[in-house]
Formats: C-alpha cells, structure tokens, sequence
C-alpha cells in the first residue's frame, strides 16, 4: 500500500467514527445542557464551593464566575509548582522557576497548554496530575460552558438570563469529560500507552551518556489533553512519544477524540435552537475548511522537490515513520484547526508551505471544528458576520436564528474578531523589533519570523503548539506569551458573553420572505468565505513574510 493511499483510507476511517459519534454525542450533550435535575456527586460539589445551581445569571454575573474561577486555578496551579521541591511524589524536582510558573498556569488554564519546559524532567506526579490533568478538565468545561451560554441566547427570548455558570462547569465536567476520558484511557492503556507511577529508571546508554525515563499517568492525561483539547503532553516530544502515543491506532484515535466534542457540538446547538438544521448547516461550514485544510496539507507534505523526497516518498523530515506523512498531515491539521496544540511531528520540519497551512488554522480563529466550546461560539460570531454582509448586499436588517443583528451586535462581533489579530502582530512586531527575544532563535531569514509569528499566534490564540526551533523558556516569552494567553483566552469571552446578553433580552423576529436562510448551502459558501477573507486580509502580509516566502523560494 502507498503512502497517499494509506492517508486517504486513514483519513476515511477517521470521519466515518466521527460520523457514527455525531448525533448520540450530540444529543447527550444537549440533554445534560438542557437538564433541570442534579446528581448527587453534583449536589456535594455545589454544597462544598457555595454555590446554588438553580439560580439564573445574566452576563456580567456568568462572566464573574468564569473570572473568578479562572484566577484561583491561575493562583492554585501557580502555587503547585513553587512548592514542588516539597511535594510528595516530585521525582526529584526542584521547584519551577517564577516565570515559567507564571506561563505554565496560565497557560493551562486558559486552555493553551503551551510548554516552555521538558515535561519528563520538570515535572513530578502531583504538578501532573494534581495541577495540570486537573486543568485540562475544567478549562475545557469552561469553554463548553460559554458556548452554551451563547446558544441559550439565540435560544431564549425577553430575558438576559443565560444559566448558572457552576451548573454549567460542573456538569460539563461530571457528566461529559470524566466519563468520556475515562473510557478513552482505558482504550489508551489497550493500545499500549503507559499509566503508572513509577520514578526514574536507567534504560541504558546513549551516545555515550545514560538514558533515563520516568513513569507516569501518562494514559489518562493523554486522553483529557486531547479530549478537551487542551495538548499539553507528559513529555518534551508529545504524542511523537511512543507512551503517549504507540501506534498508528492510537495516533488515528487521539485525531479522533481531538474532533469528537468540537464537531458534536454543533449537534447540541441545533437541538438547542429547535433546528437541526442550522446546526448541520455549521458543521458543513467546519466541515468544508478541515477537508480542505487536509487536503492541502497532505499535498504540500507529499510533493517532491529533488531527489531525497523521491526516495522517501514524501517529507519525512521531523516525522514519525510509524504514523507517516498522512497520520502526521491529518494530526498536524486537526490539532491548528482545533486549540489542541498536541503534535505527533515537528511543525517546523514541514515545508514551507506545510508549516504555513499550521499557521493559517490558527488564524482563522480556531473554529473548523475549534476547540472544546470555543470553536462553536467563535464560529457563531463568524456566522453573524456573515449574515450582517449579506444584509449589507441586499439592504435588510439582518437576522439570525430569529434574532436581529443591530449595531450593538455587530460590535460586539467585531471587537471579538479583532482581538487575537492585534495581540498576534503587535506582539510578533515587538519580538522582531527588540534586541532579545531574537537571541531565541535558532533559524534566520523567513523560517526565524515563522517561528516567532507561529509562537504568538499559538499563544493568542490558546492552541499551545509550537514551531521548534525557538528557545522560549526566557523572561521575555514567559511573560509576553503568558500575557498573549490570558488576553486572547478572556477578552473574547466578555465579548461572547455580552452579545449573549443582548441576544437573550431580544423578541423573536418572525421568518418572512425575505428573511436570508440560513440552513442552505448557499449560507453556508458565505460562511466559509467570510472566515477565508477576513482571515486572508489580517494576516497576509505577516504569512508573506514567513511560511509564503520560504516555501516560494
């Protein structure tokens, strides 16, 4: 079997299992959502932190939760890895240093999972699975959360309530990420992932030194790192780590839980809304832009420039030979179009326009499919861009799910799309103009700017991947990429949460003639070239000057 063959039947194998996970998925999330009754183990969680599930918030209050919340997990990771000298469990470690605790805590917390430090020899088992496992849960669950409190404010009418956000996190957590985590483990462990809390062992000599690894509950972090897509992985390599990540199986399965929820979701926003349609109508539109960012990788991978890619067939370069250029290309899409950041292959080792299909899916915004409830609410603020510019062409009010979209809306709306490009440019821009933070890299000319615009571009946009190559465990960009991630993780939630405010105390507007429908395909090719243009004209002349340049030379 060729290569390209073996990708193609990979890739068919990995949208039929998302298929068959679409509805249940998605109808289950949409019950637990919907639900007026607790469990018991929720009962004991709300009684223990203080909080009354039943009562309904309006935005500003919804947002003070995810605050409040978001800050004491940035403070409690914080004081984790200070401590770890102390801890029981830290295999040795010494206590992290300030500033790349600061970017550490941040960085799980708000989703990002970007890594300035080797996992295996920094961390120990209670920083792991106390500190980081624990985030990759509930930042995800407080992502689902906002996303849902948007759909209940196309859904609901004449009030700015918007649900319980404690209930919201709880359930998302309890009821969705445990369970599926948990049997995602289990087929992990199947699959030959290791789980287990042993120290540090000697495995022999390499290259004239001794070569050590040390255990972990590496499988069950894996699973949630990847579920919730939040990437972070146990160790330096990732899932290019034959623990995280053993076989072509396990890498087609981790592709899978990286997509399962994001996709699903829309799912849940239909049954939601009291349209399936129109959550059809968003995946077709997520849909559309993952198949066509997959297809391009693929090609750009398995294109041949000379004599070395003729022989291996491909770029090899910086993959890993037991998952190939297709299960790598597929990976590398899935995780830049989601906030995942995983990699199972360097980014940096792509060709040139490779590495620029890598950056572009973080630019778009993350939202085909997105990450866990961030790509479903940042691809509805893209959707009521969309209706607003077809309003423009035909000179109506335009309306969306009923709901009609006014200044305020549209502001809203585009505040939330501008956001993640300023902190992008303006930070690369800093990074290239000062004299330190290009003592970081180890590549000059067009892949240098590559692996600075990629690194602020994962930060700001809470997807955590990195180029390689860029030394970014300094002062410099543990604090301006932890600043990126804080910024590009909560700005655009007030933003959310507010337009959800203003949809929630809006009256339905009846369906008319003229009214643009928003469940045909037609809508769904302007959506989709609304998130390529607005996204071309942002970032194009910074992707000329990285990945476009390199890969035309």
């Amino acid at each position: 079997m060729g290569p390209v063959l073996a990708g193609v039947l990979q890739l068919l194998a990995l949208i039929a299992a998302l298929a068959l996970a679409y509805i249940p998925l998605g109808n289950y999330m949409a019950k637990v959502y919907s639900s007026d009754k607790h469990w018991r183990v929720e009962k004991w969680i709300y009684k223990g932190i203080g909080a009354n599930p039943d009562t309904e918030m309006r935005w500003p209050a919804y947002l003070r939760g995810v605050l409040a919340f978001s800050v004491i997990g940035v403070l409690f990771l914080y004081a984790l890895q200070r401590l770890q000298g102390v801890l029981p469990g830290s295999l040795g470690f010494s206590a992290i240093d300030a500033d790349q605790a600061f970017n550490t805590a941040v960085s799980f917390v708000t989703n990002t999972n970007w890594q300035s430090y080797y996992g295996e020899q920094a961390m120990g088992h209670v920083v792991q699975t106390a500190g980081l496992a624990v985030q990759n849960f509930v930042s995800a669950a407080v992502g689902i959360a906002v996303a849902v409190a948007l759909v209940r404010g196309f859904a609901r009418s004449r009030t700015g309530e918007l649900g319980n956000f404690w209930a919201d996190l709880v359930r998302g957590v309890v009821r969705i990420l445990v369970p599926l985590a948990a049997i995602a483990a289990v087929v992990l462990v199947a699959a030959g992932a290791i789980q287990n809390f042993s120290g540090i062992h000697e495995v022999g000599q390499f290259m004239g030194g001794h070569q050590q690894w040390n255990g972990g509950a590496v499988a069950s972090q894996e699973a949630i790192k990847e579920l919730g897509t939040n990437g972070g992985g146990y160790f330096n390599a990732n899932s290019a780590h034959p623990f995280e990540n053993p076989t072509p199986f396990s890498n087609l399965f981790e592709i899978f839980l990286i997509l399962v929820i994001p996709f699903a979701l829309t799912r849940t926003f239909g049954v939601m809304v009291g349209s399936v349609k129109q959550g059809y109508a968003i995946l077709a539109t997520m849909a559309v832009i993952w198949l066509g960012f997959v297809a391009l990788m693929m090609w750009t991978e398995f294109a041949h420039h000379g004599p070395a890619f003729d022989i291996a067939g491909g770029a090899y370069e910086g993959k890993e030979t037991r998952f190939g250029i297709g299960g790598s290309s597929i990976f590398a899409t899935s995780t830049t179009l989601t906030s995942t950041g995983a990699v199972n292959s360097f980014h940096s080792s792509f060709t040139g326009l490779g590495g620029g299909v890598t950056l572009l899916g973080m630019m778009l915004g993350e939202i085909a499919p997105g990450g866990v409830g961030s790509g479903l609410y940042g691809m509805l603020i893209m959707a009521i861009i969309a209706v607003f510019i077809a309003g423009l062409m035909v000179g109506r009010t335009p309306e969306y799910l009923g709901k009609k979209i006014g200044s305020r809306e549209i502001k809203l709306a585009a505040c939330y799309i501008l956001v993640t490009p300023a902190l992008v440019l303006i930070f690369t821009a800093f990074a290239m103009a000062l004299p330190t933070p290009l003592n970081s890299l180890t590549n000059s000319g067009a892949h240098g700017f590559s692996e600075i615009l990629y690194a602020y571009t994962s930060a700001s946009n809470n997807n955590g991947s990195a180029f390689a190559g860029l030394n970014a465990d300094t002062q410099w960009f543990n604090s301006t990429l932890g600043l990126a991630m804080l910024l590009g993780r909560f700005i655009p939630m007030i933003f959310v949460l507010a337009l959800a405010g203003s949809l929630a105390e809006q009256r339905p507007v009846p369906a008319t003639a003229g009214t643009l429908r928003t469940d045909k395909p037609l809508y769904t090719g302007l959506l989709v070239g609304t998130i390529i243009i607005i996204t071309g004209l942002t970032y194009f002349p910074a992707l000329a000057l990285g990945p476009l340049a390199e890969g035309l030379a």
